[in-house]
């Protein structure tokens, strides 16, 4: 079952390249590799179309795809031979016509390296073709992100509970990934972010050595990783101290354009029709300028992937596509406020898939 799982994902792909009229597509994205035959491991590309699939790796991992795509023919170049070397040998063995390679991916050094070692063949440069597919996710990707958040919200329960005055960023960050980890999770999705007070105006903040006491407020966005590696996403804003007229208003105002944006998903929904659903709340309240980046983005395999909300965003939502919606207030000097959620697009509307409480109230430690 699960070896026809990442079989149907490569035919739709092949179907792709014929459409497409290219013969074969080099995967040089370890992480497209890892959707599309369920092997783990990086150092390895995959050669797919309608007449071979060849994965071309390392003595490494000899035993590992054995183990994880017995399914699949593999290649493996000796520690003398570099990829590309064992690439083009492979090419001019297989003889196509036409191969497409994945430009968001393969390097110019590469690209010049793969055009020397294969002088007859057409090379085309094509952009998102697997990250299209990865877009949708089927069941089994579903219940992995349910996994992630469950993880991540398990986790962040442990460090609300725990969280003192003197607990710096850093520590609260650590003690954050850990106890992810004890909840099941391989890692953290990304490196959490943990910003107290004025810090938290630093959308993407790096947990630092300032203290839970130096401000009345602490900013955490965080997910976890689970064993087949999809992610979790979330953000949440915690009140640790005097609860100010200014805080409070802000917050309000974010969980409003949230909620807002939420509503709006469905499918056939644009992209930015989404985020507009939402900007338009923070717009109105006058803090449209403190908001900068866009409404959110797809996640799984990575924590940003294909799919995104923003005003120029032409994503046309579908049924199985998993998004994050997290507006956001960064007054610099201040501080910053953003809320964070993971969102499924169903057949009749959307699923919120995490579930940490975020009224204003709710977000007070007492």
């Amino acid at each position: 079952m699960k070896l026809e799982r990442f079989a149907k994902r490569r035919r739709k792909l092949i179907r792709s390249l014929k459409q497409l009229g290219v013969d074969a597509l080099l995967v040089t994205d370890f992480t497209n590799v890892t959707y599309l035959t369920g092997f783990s491991g990086d150092d390895s590309f995959l050669l797919i179309g309608p007449q071979q699939t060849v994965l071309i790796s390392d003595s490494r991992y000899t035993i590992q795809i054995g183990e994880e795509c017995p399914d699949i023919d593999a290649h493996f170049r000796s520690n003398r031979v570099p990829i590309m070397e064992a690439t083009g040998k492979l090419l001019r063995k297989a003889k196509p016509s036409k191969l497409a390679v994945e430009s968001d991916s393969l390097t110019v050094a590469e690209f010049e390296e793969l055009s020397k070692q294969t002088k007859s063949l057409e090379i085309v440069p094509l952009s998102g073709l697997v990250e299209t597919l990865r877009e949708i996710k089927d069941s089994t990707e579903i219940a992995s992100i349910r996994e992630a958040v469950r993880m991540a919200e398990q986790g962040f329960a442990v460090i609300r509970a725990s969280l003192v005055g003197r607990m710096s960023e850093l520590e609260a960050a650590h003690e954050l990934e850990h106890s992810m980890r004890k909840f099941g999770a391989t890692r953290a999705g990304f490196d959490p972010i943990v910003a107290v007070g004025a810090r938290a105006a630093l959308p993407h903040a790096h947990p630092s050595k300032v203290t839970m006491e130096t401000d009345d407020f602490v900013l955490f966005d965080w997910g976890a990783e689970t064993a087949d590696g999809y992610r979790s996403d979330l953000t949440r804003v915690l009140v640790t101290g005097k609860i100010s007229t200014k805080l409070e208003k802000i917050y309000r105002v974010v969980l409003k354009a949230q909620l807002r944006g939420i509503k709006a998903i469905r499918p056939g929904a644009k992209g930015c029709d989404v985020d507009k659903a939402a900007r338009s709340v923070i717009e109105k309240a006058g803090y449209g300028k403190r908001f900068g980046h866009g409404l959110g983005h797809g996640i799984g395999l990575k924590i940003h992937e294909g799919g995104r909300f923003s005003p120029t965003s032409e994503t046309v939502l579908k049924p199985g596509m998993v998004m994050t919606v997290e507006p956001g207030i960064y007054i610099p000097g201040w501080g910053g406020v953003r809320i964070e959620d993971d969102i499924l697009v169903t057949h009749d509307g959307h699923e919120v898939l995490t579930s940490v409480p975020k009224e204003f109230e709710q977000a007070v430690i007492r």
